[in-house]
């Protein structure tokens, strides 16, 4: 990296660009690859993704610092919106969620000219798109402000250019939260703090509430330091709503109460620097956090080549290829680091119990993680993957349930089942063992399936607990399924079954032979709600309402899910996608569904354009929903009816169709790297199946991708023959030497110790895969 600021944002004004292009496996040099190059931080940041394209230090780094924008027809759920003013840049912040921001807090605010109220909208236009990088983010005000920000794991750097003439501010407001305005009562709450000047800077906490998880009070402290001397004025006024009464404004060095506060910081220097540490624990532990993670005298410079340095070794360099196109390596190393923002690795920074355990917090959500991220964790960081299991299994043992969803360190929001039991099964299955205490693992698992959590009578959906759970646990254990007295019915039902199935597979690999049997035979309860005389599309048979008098609601249309949300019968998608769901037992579904050709027209029927003329019209009309998660496995369940290739063929029209390297570049919300993760394993050429320990075979779209597994192992995928775009179809395949006629591999072939898959590729849809069908083990 260039050793000054201006060659420092020209660089990166190029990568933005995509104006020079490298590849990213050969280094002329011998030295490791700049995979910079290749990192968009917008994409996924329109189009819904809610993508946070600001300074993220490291791998689930707890500091996320970037600039926080209010528009106030959209919430800016990362901070982030391409439109929009500037209201503060904040350290914290979340990645690629939805329901209502949470964070935005502990913020700077640079001002030019007086500050007479400090408690005014202070905010400004952009005179330039932001630009970004790995490690780097600028942003330029319209009052001729330059912000530049780098950072650590855990304190953050601001660099500030001021114009030469007039005032120069900066302000300190503990209050500044991301707001919500979608009206639904989930906006984040101020709930007071402290405020102390120090010899060269400042100290203070900040008590936050609600936000997507729908937390209660929750106490972030903070330290930051100036590099040139000023004059500050602390200042308090009204807390409540948009008031800006001031109270005081340079009465006293020290402020605490329920009121805002905070200071106003005035330079005479036109460039200023400003270092902040964060902590959950205490302010000397936010001061400790700064002092050894960013010295006085420490620069720009240096924060980004150790970030950059930091996300080479531990990310991008694990998984290499031998293309040379850039827009294609662009997508790739993008979405790889969009999957390792979140959770937020808070280990030392537990609040609320003392463990030798690690501490994860920002998880978003299982509901939207368990079909495919965690797998690619495990696959890609097995270290940090074994800590984040520790880590819910300490939520248990400390608070008494797994969490689904979590947030400043509060579980919250269940939306389907208690799907860390999938987590936890697939963990299982594949070989975790390390320090993880898998008696205490299955407990907590099975506190899940036996216990009803107490409701929180969330507003959006209070019939049972949407904190933790399965709520909906008393139909499910007196009738075996879920009767419209609960939201979410149908699909808390088949999300159960699995969850079921999780608690299956734990308990017969600890030899209980019993719940084993036992959790077996509730897993197959999603077939209570299947109704073999509702029909659709030439179709009969799917999963719907049913009643306590064991009658069905019919008739009901598989093209309609309601509202799709919180307080009705499916979960954010339709009934015909989550009757496809049931994937621990998808031959009985089968069956049930008329056999495999029957069931293959089914499929086909599901991606067909046209057919679901009431929504999807961003996806041609077609029941398949590549933004929704109860979609993601559906283009691969062709490979249970031996036509691997319909699998290759709908996959792939999705991954290409529905994923670029742009703003726009994943269909929708990207859910914590949900859909990064998806199309990872697309390009990949695999994809799981969570909580068995197999692989569906898609196609890959590099003629050699090398990942590195950890422990000195290696998988290494090649094909011949294909282009990406319609040489795309298996011709054969090679698994570690040897012929394959399968259109699934298991863990222990590719991954406990490495291996090899040789692909040919080919325009024909070949019926290669002629041997042993995916396991289905309920059915």
């Amino acid at each position: 990296m260039a050793a000054n600021r201006s060659s420092l944002f020209a660089l990166v004004l190029t990568v933005v660009t995509f104006a020079a292009a490298a590849t990213a496996q050969n280094s002329t040099n011998g030295t490791t690859p700049d995979y910079s190059k290749y990192i968009n931080n917008f994409l996924g940041t329109t189009n819904g993704g809610n993508m946070f394209p600001g300074v993220v230090p490291a791998p689930f780094s707890m500091v996320k610092l970037g600039p926080d924008v209010v528009n106030k027809t959209t919430d800016a759920y990362s901070g982030y919106l391409p439109e929009g003013q500037i209201f503060g840049f904040s350290m914290m912040h979340e990645s690629g969620t939805g329901g209502a921001p949470k964070y935005g807090v502990v913020s700077q605010m640079p001002v030019v000219g007086g500050v007479p109220n400090p408690l005014l909208d202070l905010g400004r236009n952009r005179t330039t798109p932001d630009v970004a990088t790995v490690g780097y983010y600028r942003s330029v005000l319209d009052t001729n402000v330059s912000v530049e920000l780098a950072g650590t794991e855990r304190a953050g750097f601001y660099q500030y250019t001021f114009p030469a003439a007039g005032e120069k501010a900066i302000v300190v407001d503990v209050s500044h939260v991301l707001n919500s305005f979608r009206g639904f009562g989930w906006g984040q709450g101020y709930a007071g703090g402290s405020f102390t000047l120090s010899a060269d800077g400042y100290t203070g906490h900040g008590i936050y509430n609600n936000g997507w998880n729908l937390a209660p009070n929750w106490t972030i402290y903070f330290c930051g330091h100036f590099d040139q001397p000023y004059v500050a004025k602390t200042f308090t006024g009204n807390g409540t709503g948009n008031a800006t009464t001031l109270y005081s404004y340079g009465a006293s060095n020290a402020t605490s109460g329920l009121y805002r506060q905070g200071a106003v910081f005035s330079f005479k220097s036109s460039t200023v620097t400003s270092r902040v540490g964060i902590s959950f624990i205490s302010t000397t532990q936010a001061c400790s956090n700064v002092a050894s993670q960013i010295p006085a005298n420490t620069t720009l410079t240096s924060l980004v080549d150790q970030a950059q340095s930091r996300w080479a070794d531990d990310v991008f360099s694990k998984v290499t290829v031998s293309e040379t196109n850039t827009t294609v390596l662009t997508q790739l190393y993008s979405y790889l680091y969009g999957m390792h923002l979140l959770p937020s690795n808070r280990t030392g920074e537990n609040p609320l119990w003392n463990s030798t355990e690690p501490s994860y917090d920002d998880i978003f959500t299982f509901w939207d993680l368990f079909r495919c991220s965690t797998a690619l964790v495990q696959v890609l960081q097995p270290q940090s993957y074994e800590e984040q299991l520790r880590s819910i299994i300490d939520i248990w043992r400390h608070e008494g349930w797994l969490p689904d969803g979590r947030s400043s360190n509060f579980n919250g929001r269940t939306q389907g089942g208690s799907n860390a039991d999938n987590v936890l099964a697939d963990a299982w299955v594949k070989g975790v063992r390390g320090q993880v205490n898998w008696t205490d693992a299955y407990a907590a698992m099975k506190t899940d399936a036996e216990v009803v959590p107490i409701n929180n009578l969330d507003k959006i959906a209070n019939d049972s607990s949407t904190k933790e759970g399965r709520g909906a646990l008393p139909d499910w254990k007196q009738y075996g399924y879920i009767t419209p007295r609960f939201s979410r019915a149908v699909s808390r039902a088949v999300e159960y079954s699995a969850n079921d199935f999780g608690l299956h597979q734990v308990a017969t690999g600890l030899n209980l032979t019993d719940d084993a049997e036992k959790y077996l035979n509730r897993s197959r309860n999603w077939r209570n709600h299947w109704n073999p005389q509702q029909g659709a599309l030439n179709f009969t048979g799917f999963l719907v309402p049913r009643y306590a008098n064991g009658s069905f609601q019919y008739p009901y249309d598989p093209l309609s899910c309601g509202g799709c949300y919180w307080p009705d019968p499916y979960y954010q998608d339709l009934a015909y996608t989550y009757t496809l769901n049931a994937h621990h037992d998808i031959y009985h579904l089968i069956a049930l569904s008329g056999g495999p050709l029957s069931f293959r027209s089914r499929l086909e029927t599901f991606f067909k354009p046209g057919v679901y003329t009431a929504g999807n019209a961003a996806y041609g009309n077609t029941i398949f929903n590549p933004g929704n998660e109860p979609a993601f496995t559906t283009p691969y369940l062709f490979n249970f009816v031996g036509r691997q290739d319909l699998s290759v063929k709908y996959s792939r029209n999705a991954a290409k169709s529905f994923y670029n390297a742009g703003p726009a570049g994943i269909p929708g919300n990207s859910d914590a790297g949900a859909m990064q993760t998806w199309i990872l394993w697309n390009m990949i050429g695999l994809y799981p199946m969570t909580g068995q320990s197999w692989f569906f075979v898609g196609s890959p779209w590099f003629e050699r991708m090398s990942i590195d597994l950890g422990g000195n192992k290696t998988l290494v995928i090649t094909s011949c023959g294909g282009d990406q775009e319609e040489a795309i179809y298996v011709q054969s395949l090679r698994v570690n030497g040897c012929e394959w006629d399968k259109a699934w591999v298991e863990w222990e072939d590719v991954f406990a110790n490495g291996g090899t898959l040789e692909f040919v590729l080919g325009r024909a849809q070949t019926r290669w895969a002629t041997g042993e069908l995916p396991p289905s083990p309920a059915s």
